[in-house]
């Protein structure tokens, strides 16, 4: 019984390695079965879809590096710019130079009221940006009472001054006035005195 199960469990074997192809048929020693020809699909004209178009920027653009700096601040603009006598002088974004108090210690303003109308603060609504030679590291900000961000230099609160006509005016500079003096600052961040 055992014999006539492996010789049929045989048999169905060799008609299974017949039927899977004609490699396995060669190698057996059988002859390959013929291939068969399918003919290709016709393609016409109207059938292959337009090539992508793929614009000039995305296909040179290149990835932003893990290392890269952080994109720039978008408030408020701070240059330098040579005035009179005074060298290179911090400039609002205006043109108007810029002014410390010397009344305020720390980044804290002491400057409200009738000295905030005269001496207007330097004001913005994100972080400040450096220009032309000012250094964005010693850019920065103080609250105000009021909760406008006032912006800072080397910790001093920045001011312009009303009597200032327009650009390359300094006409602030050296004035005491609200109990103490006001001085343009240069881009290391030290009162420039004449």
């Amino acid at each position: 019984m055992k014999r006539e199960l492996l010789l049929l469990g045989g048999i169905a074997s060799l008609f299974i390695v017949a039927a899977c192809g004609s490699t396995t048929a060669g190698a057996l020693g059988g002859a390959p079965a013929p291939a068969t020809a399918t003919a290709a699909p016709s393609i016409t004209p109207t059938s292959v879809p337009p090539p992508t178009q793929i614009p000039v920027a995305a296909a040179t653009a290149t990835p932003t590096p893990v290392h890269a700096n952080p994109a720039p601040a978008t408030g408020t603009a701070t240059t330098l710019r040579s005035v009179g006598t005074l060298g290179d002088i911090l400039i609002g974004p205006d043109g108007d130079t810029l002014y410390i108090f010397l009344s305020d210690t720390g980044t804290k303003s002491t400057c409200y009221g009738s000295c905030a109308q005269n001496w207007p603060p330097l004001t913005t609504m994100g972080g400040p940006r450096a220009l032309g030679g000012v250094s964005q590291s010693m850019l920065g900000t103080t609250r105000r009472d009021d909760g406008a961000l006032q912006v800072t230099y080397d910790g001093h609160p920045l001011y312009s001054f009303i009597a200032d006509g327009g650009p390359g005016m300094a006409s602030g500079e050296g004035i005491d006035a609200f109990g103490a003096r006001w001085e343009v600052i240069d881009a290391a961040g030290m009162a420039v005195l004449k």
